[in-house]
């Protein structure tokens, strides 16, 4: 299965906390590759490592045109960590995810099946369900 990244911050001591679409957040240590291989060496020179960003289409992480970290790597080889938001995602992530509309969403809020307050919340023009609820009401994410 894709796992999708969709934000990724620079930590200190050359870790990178992961955020994927399923709503997983993980660390995932950069310092063994800089041992490893040449290309990872300059991340840590100045402040080359906190210039990290995530890949258009969230297929991993680049630092430039020659240091990067693909989606699987980060996904098998990062710990999994809790936080705060762990279990949440946008309708659009969800959509994706499960192959549905997100007026399909919608429509399961308005008709209970997902419930407004509990399994989902509005913020601002965002819509938010919890991966628990997605689970509940149409079982595992298409291709997982």
């Amino acid at each position: 299965m894709f796992h999708k990244v969709k934000d990724v911050a620079a930590l200190p001591d050359m870790r990178l906390s992961v955020q994927f679409a399923n709503g997983t957040t993980k660390l995932y240590d950069v310092a063994p590759l800089l041992k490893r291989f040449d290309a990872f060496r300059a991340l840590g020179e100045g402040r080359t490592f906190e210039d990290v960003v995530v890949d258009p289409g969230g297929y991993g992480v680049s630092w430039n045109d020659d240091v990067d970290l693909s989606c699987d790597e980060l996904w098998e080889h990062g710990e999994e960590i809790r936080t705060e938001f762990d279990g949440l995602m946008s309708f659009a992530d969800a959509s994706e995810l499960w192959g549905l509309s997100e007026s399909t969403l919608r429509k399961a809020v308005s008709y209970g099946k997902i419930v407004p307050g509990v399994d989902a919340r509005k913020f601002g023009k965002q819509w938010i369900v919890t991966r628990q609820a997605m689970f509940r009401e149409y079982g595992e994410p298409v291709g997982a």
